[in-house]
């Protein structure tokens, strides 16, 4: 088949390196110019580089939807376009426009997290596995039929930068294999089932931010889900902003108010957590490692020289 590809970043950098291991022939690569967005500078495998090493023609662009590319993609006469972390809507005129139309690569197993950061929403939300989905793009983002899917499980200790490494590389297989499917005209496609569907908003600076009325089991996996090289969770010490690099639950319950800086206990540091700390009966967030603003990174035994005080969202 002839495909075109769309898409950016380390997932859109593997499902070329498919597209170019499958036999098939790729034909043009569309893909957006670099950005400064913090999520974007990291996994940043370049789709254009990739491209142009193997000499296949490439286009820059933030959206779809000009004249230019459209004519560039009717003269490439696609069979199948294959799209990865593409950022912005593709409209009928693109998906619709090879034989076997579009299929979209998605890191999350369909219906649940559409949209985006699928694996950090999915590990702060304590699921169980995660995964990749092939399905056919149509008008509505993230909700065409599925072809293929792939899981993981998640580790209690797991990071989202552990599952990233886990399912980016589910893509080069899933890729080859739906290619084989849609070729061979043995692809089965299967609708999702829309109650229960659910869509997830791009991440930003306040989405980090530490809510201490939050449990310790989901401040655990708030920390973890923020994990280097992405943003990491942060609070506010005396006015100063401090980001939460590793962090355990409590063995011991404590009571009081939520943010307080209490009790050594272990490797760490407990600070108590939950709306219902009150009652005494709740584990605290033990705070192993910090960072300042300044990139410098403690033990939290050795930045919390006394007890007391509180860590608080805003300062």
């Amino acid at each position: 088949m002839r495909v075109v590809m769309f898409g950016y970043q380390t997932w859109g950098h593997r499902t070329l390196q498919a597209l170019l291991d499958s036999g098939h022939e790729v034909v043009l690569a569309v893909t957006h110019p670099k950005s400064d967005h913090a999520y974007e500078k990291i996994w940043s495998d370049s789709v254009a580089d990739l491209a142009e090493q193997h000499g296949v023609p490439v286009l820059l662009r933030n959206r779809p939807g000009d004249e230019e590319l459209l004519s560039r993609l009717k003269e490439a006469d696609p069979d199948l376009i294959v799209a990865n972390n593409w950022r912005t809507w593709l409209p009928p005129e693109i998906f619709d426009l090879p034989t076997h139309g579009t299929l979209n690569v998605h890191d999350s197993l369909l219906p649940s997290y559409a949209g985006f950061s699928p694996l950090i929403w999915a590990l702060i939300n304590g699921e169980r596995e995660v995964g990749v989905t092939a399905h056919r793009m149509d008008a509505e983002l993230d909700m065409g039929d599925v072809l293929l899917q792939r899981a993981v499980p998640v580790g209690p200790q797991d990071t989202a930068t552990d599952l990233f490494h886990r399912t980016v590389d589910l893509i080069g297989p899933i890729v080859i294999d739906s290619l084989d499917l849609i070729a061979s005209g043995r692809a089965v496609w299967t609708p999702q089932d829309r109650s229960r569907s659910s869509f997830f908003h791009k991440r930003s600076l306040e989405d980090s931010r530490i809510d201490w009325t939050w449990t310790a089991e989901e401040l655990e996996r708030f920390v973890r889900a923020q994990s280097d090289p992405y943003p990491n969770a942060f609070t506010h010490h005396r006015g100063e902003r401090l980001r939460i690099v590793s962090a355990a639950v409590s063995e011991g319950r404590y009571g009081g108010t939520p943010g307080r800086i209490f009790i050594r206990e272990g490797d760490g540091v407990v600070v108590v957590a939950g709306a219902g700390a009150r009652s005494g009966r709740l584990p605290g967030l033990v705070v192993e490692r910090v960072r300042t603003e300044d990139g410098a990174e403690y033990a939290a035994t050795e930045y919390f020289r006394t007890m007391g005080g509180y860590l608080t969202a805003h300062p």
